[in-house]
């Protein structure tokens, strides 16, 4: 693990002369899983493939619209069930090989291999086939398609020279996963595992794709101490760090420092068990939620770096409509819950389960909210292998629990959260059978969807988060949004002064 002789040595090699000036240090708080998009669920390792090592098919832009990336053209045909892409001619894996359309093809026929384990093969179960030929592939659907999967915007594509003996079975084994040649705007340089991933400029990206970047170097360090992380954005030995929003005020304050605050695909909520009582009445669900001040849970533990959740997709979101909502409303609370009969004589009560820490602010705010309402609750502290033993084994053995729910652009997660006919990966929290949404997931209606969900209160959304981080002033053309931290970072570039470089200047 990282610790602050680390941070030292980053400083210390900062100033040596064969290190190069023009070097971002990001902080990571955890080691990035795997560099292999096959296998990769890390939000900042997904980020690291498809922005620094490889490319991607296609990309979203600050509109999260679809637009070229490595396919440079695409075509419909079939009346929306086959997809042809062409690909810029002249790009390159890093150890020299010309990219092509085996690539492509062995890329996506490995997502969609069970044997893979690709965490977003479900959205690829509607492709028939996969096929290619120099710098062409095609794409056919088993059914019309309203538009690009936005899966092929977040799946980097791999070499098939160097991947093509592998079996799928073994792929997280892969001789390639240590020693990754990727084809995007940097190189792979080394990776100390739970130390840190180096990466370098590569001059040969073409200009098709946007050319090479301004950075010479990234630096992901892995800083899995909040302390520390702070203390080496505040000293200048990381250029970026997420911080604690107790902490953005502090750091706003120092000179040369900045923070950045962004929409996150990510939700909290309190997950109710609907296949017990009395959590299996919508009713009582919703009288509960009806308690719930969630501006006053957004400002006393996120400091208001939040939005406000009134259903399961947060405003930002492209495919986000507009649901019923339950707002704050404790008279209405109680007068629902006396109607389902409960009061001071016959009190609601449950356990809140959660994962344990020194410190539950939000559970302890939420069982607050509640006693003001009548309502009992005892929160249940579980380490974390605990807690989803508790969350997702067989016994289902919660009332209900507090988590935290990654989203994507697709609204993938969105059937694995609630369809147990699609149930798979590590979102098996919600026991809710409903049969309209279900139908409504048949169809791939995810605006009615949302509805049901918001109207049936399966899970009482809380807030979705906005990420924070810090960054050194020296950094400049930083933008942050729903696409990830690291959407920007070709156009990044430091500043002169204090001895640091514009590439401009460097050569």
């Amino acid at each position: 693990m990282a610790d602050a002789s680390w941070l030292m040595a980053i400083a210390l090699a900062a100033c040596a002369p064969e290190r190069p000036a023009n070097t971002v240090f990001y902080a990571s708080g955890a080691d990035l899983q795997s560099i292999n998009p096959l296998l990769t669920t890390h939000p900042l390792a997904k980020q690291v493939q498809r922005y620094v090592l490889f490319t991607t098919l296609v990309q979203l832009d600050t509109a999260l619209r679809v637009t070229p990336y490595l396919a440079r053209r695409w075509e419909w045909s079939d009346g929306n069930r086959t997809l042809r892409f062409d690909l810029a001619d002249g790009v390159s894996w890093h150890d020299g090989t010309p990219t092509t359309a085996d690539d492509v093809v062995f890329t996506l026929n490995a997502a969609r291999d069970p044997a893979t384990g690709y965490p977003r093969s479900s959205e690829l179960s509607c492709v028939v086939s996969v096929t290619g030929r120099r710098l062409s592939v095609t794409l056919s659907f088993c059914r019309p398609m309203p538009g690009i999967p936005d899966v092929l915007t977040d799946l980097a594509i791999l070499p098939f020279h160097l991947l093509k003996d592998v079996a799928r079975h073994e792929m997280e084994r892969a001789a390639f996963n240590d020693n990754p040649v990727g084809n995007g705007p940097y190189r792979f340089v080394e990776h100390v595992a739970r130390r840190r991933w180096v990466f370098e400029r590569n001059p040969a990206f073409p200009e098709a794709l946007g050319g090479p970047p301004s950075l010479e170097r990234l630096a992901i360090v892995v800083v899995d101490e909040p302390t520390t992380k702070l203390a080496g954005l505040v000293g200048g030995e990381l250029d970026f760090a997420g911080i604690a929003p107790m902490h953005a005020s502090v750091v706003a304050r120092v000179a040369g420092r900045q923070v950045l605050d962004y929409p996150l695909l990510f939700s909290y909520g309190l997950v109710w068990n609907t296949s017990r009582r009395p959590f299996d009445d919508p009713r009582l669900r919703r009288a509960v939620t009806l308690a719930l001040d969630r501006r006053q849970l957004i400002a006393a533990v996120l400091y208001g770096y939040a939005e406000e959740a009134t259903g399961p997709v947060p405003a930002s979101h492209p495919l986000a409509v507009t649901v019923p909502q339950i707002p704050f409303d404790r008279a209405g609370a109680r007068a629902l819950l006396d109607s389902l009969g409960y009061n001071e004589a016959r009190r609601l009560s449950f356990t809140l389960s959660t994962v344990g820490s020194a410190d539950n602010v939000l559970e302890q705010l939420i069982q607050a909210q509640l006693a003001a309402v009548g309502v009992d609750v005892r929160i249940r502290q579980l380490e974390l292998g605990a807690f989803l033993a508790a969350a997702q084994g067989g016994a289902r053995d919660y009332d209900a629990l507090i988590t935290g729910i990654p989203g994507d652009l697709a609204l993938g997660y969105f059937a694995a959260l609630f369809d147990s006919r699609r149930r798979q990966g590590p979102l098996q929290y919600a026991q809710f059978a409903s049969a309209e949404l279900d139908r409504a997931l048949d169809r791939g209606d995810l605006a009615e969807a949302q509805r049901v969900v918001a109207r049936e209160v399966p899970i009482t959304f809380l807030y979705h988060a906005r990420g924070v981080q810090g960054v050194n002033r020296r950094v400049r053309g930083v933008r942050m949004d729903l696409r990830g931290e690291l959407a920007s970072l070709h156009d990044w570039r430091l500043a002169m002064g204090n001895g640091q470089w514009t590439m401009g200047n460097a050569q």
